[in-house]
């Protein structure tokens, strides 16, 4: 359980870590301020300020996220009248630092009460010195200056000029579809990984026997390496697949074989062994597929199998839309921990399999034009990309709020009915 927990933790934190990633590498170039890079969720036990983003490390090793200013902190800056503050200048009598949050301390800070402020066009904030009412005083603030948040994180504050809606719609929509892209980078590299690991080689799906068990019903019937399977019974064989379909679909019973052998044709007769495989009944020879171990066979791989898994999820989600679905159809935490527990019964090789699976399903269902993801904020840029002018800010997060609210909700069912179907049914 303890390898299964460690093995779940790992393998959450780097697919939302390099999802973010990919969200947080984009906003950079694309000028856009990242205010905190955070991994993990929850409070903070590690924090370090650096080139306008704050790392963070929260103590929940789950997962982490990106805040982009002005798209994932809307009113984290405001300083509510009232509010008391104190603040550091510069040698311009400039604003450097604003502590809003009780738990920490400047050095010779100026204690403040704000009256009012605004930290994203024209920058100043004003307010009474001391608490005097009768000392009022306004402060230009430094663009790049330092807020410390009521929780004590410290970040950067979020100028206009450097907020997500001030970049290019191009460069919005590289940013909101970064992260999916990365997830399907990480699949795809994982992928050709396995392909790697894979010593003798990886599979070729023809009809050619690369290999025959020594003492099989294969090698009694006269079958060697390098043959090739044409036909089983009246079943026409053109690669493994068709195979492993025919063989296996008779257990005990006989089969006629028709092979080729050295480029001349032979039929026998076999009897294929029984044996049970996931409390089935199946067929087996003896017999093992032909191999290739050349580089680019590998890469090949590592594509076709990225190719299959993505066209199984698409798959998947069109019976979805077309026949309806149920809780059942997805899979939440706790889904995934029952899969890390399945995964990590197969080894090294089954874990990564597990991650590059779940990679490009993260990827996938992020594009899904749904509200709050990705794929959501995405058709809002297309949107405006048609209408030709910036979709009403207010009306983009009463819309993303609905959205966010229908997927928690979902997360909570999905939850409920994976803790059912795994640890109570």
């Amino acid at each position: 359980m303890i390898i299964t927990i460690i093995t779940f933790i790992i393998i959450f934190g780097i697919l939302v870590l390099v999802h973010e990633f990919g969200h947080y590498y984009f906003a950079k170039r694309a000028g856009i301020l990242v205010r905190e890079f955070s991994i993990g969720m929850g409070p903070k036990i590690w924090w370090k300020q650096s080139g306008g983003t704050t790392y963070t490390i929260r103590i929940l090793p789950l997962g982490g996220y990106v805040r982009l200013a002005g798209a994932d902190d809307e009113d984290e800056d405001e300083l509510r009248p009232g509010t008391p503050v104190t603040i550091q200048l510069n040698d311009q009598d400039q604003v450097t630092n604003i502590n809003a949050s009780q738990k920490t301390t400047l050095f010779q800070g100026i204690p403040l009460q704000i009256v009012d402020s605004d930290l994203v066009n024209d920058l100043w904030i004003k307010g009474y010195v001391n608490g005097d009412e009768n000392d009022l005083k306004v402060y230009n603030v430094a663009h790049d200056a330092l807020i410390t948040e009521h929780d004590g994180t410290v970040v950067q504050i979020a100028p206009k000029d450097v907020q997500f809606n001030s970049a290019s719609l191009p460069a919005r929509m590289m940013t909101n579809f970064a992260g999916p892209m990365n997830n399907f980078i990480l699949s795809l590299v994982v992928f050709i990984i396995l392909g790697f690991l894979l010593s003798g080689g990886v599979p070729v799906n023809s009809n050619k026997v690369g290999h025959v068990n020594a003492n099989s019903v294969a090698a009694r019937a006269g079958l060697v390496s390098g043959d090739r399977i044409k036909q089983v019974n009246n079943t026409k064989i053109k690669d493994w697949t068709d195979l492993s379909t025919a063989i296996s679909s008779h257990p005990g019973k006989k089969i006629t074989v028709t092979y080729e052998h050295q480029g001349k044709q032979h039929t026998t007769t076999m009897v294929p062994k029984t044996v049970k495989q996931s409390d089935q009944k199946v067929g087996q020879i003896g017999i093992l597929e032909e191999t290739d171990k050349s580089f680019s066979a590998r890469l090949n791989f590592g594509w076709q199998r990225f190719v299959q898994a993505g066209t199984l999820i698409f798959s998947v989600l069109g019976h979805m839309f077309t026949h309806g679905f149920s809780l059942n159809d997805f899979g939440g935490p706790v889904a995934i921990y029952a899969g890390t527990s399945q995964a990590t019964s197969l080894g090294f090789t089954g874990v990564l399999n597990f991650l590059a699976l779940l990679s490009i399903n993260l990827g996938i269902v992020n594009l899904l034009p749904i509200p709050a993801l990705d794929g959501g904020k995405l058709l809002l840029n297309i949107i405006e990309a048609i209408i030709r002018r910036p979709i009403p800010e207010k009306a983009e997060g009463i819309v993303t709020m609905i959205g966010f609210f229908l997927l928690l909700v979902l997360m909570i069912l999905v939850t409920w009915n994976d803790i059912q179907r795994y640890f109570i049914r």
